[in-house]
């Protein structure tokens, strides 16, 4: 059975509970005790709601594309990336630190 097919069937069990209580308040009266458990399947009939429409916009991931990997190439970089500019005090080279500063 796959999912989808199971929530349904989750949400048809939970509607039947759903309408006893409905039913109940009508008979037994509107107490703390019915008001709480008609909130509890109230919220548990819109939580599989909301899992249905959720898994129904999901796509199956057997269909779902894996993304293009990015290709970085092996050539030395653009040293002007580290040089000092005029509007900035300098940029750190990765791991060395600012030019002109000393480790510790």
């Amino acid at each position: 059975m796959s999912a989808r097919e199971d929530l349904t069937l989750a949400q048809r069990y939970v509607d039947d509970p759903c309408r006893t209580v409905g039913r109940g308040a009508q008979e037994i009266g509107d107490g703390p005790d019915v008001r709480r458990v008609g909130t509890g399947t109230g919220r548990l009939r819109e939580s599989i709601t909301l899992l249905r429409e959720s898994t129904a916009a999901a796509t199956p991931m057997a269909t779902t594309r894996r993304p293009e990997p990015v290709v970085i190439p092996d050539g030395p970089y653009d040293s002007s990336q580290w040089t000092k500019r005029d509007n900035l005090d300098g940029l750190d080279d990765e791991g060395l630190g600012a030019q002109g500063r000393h480790a510790p």
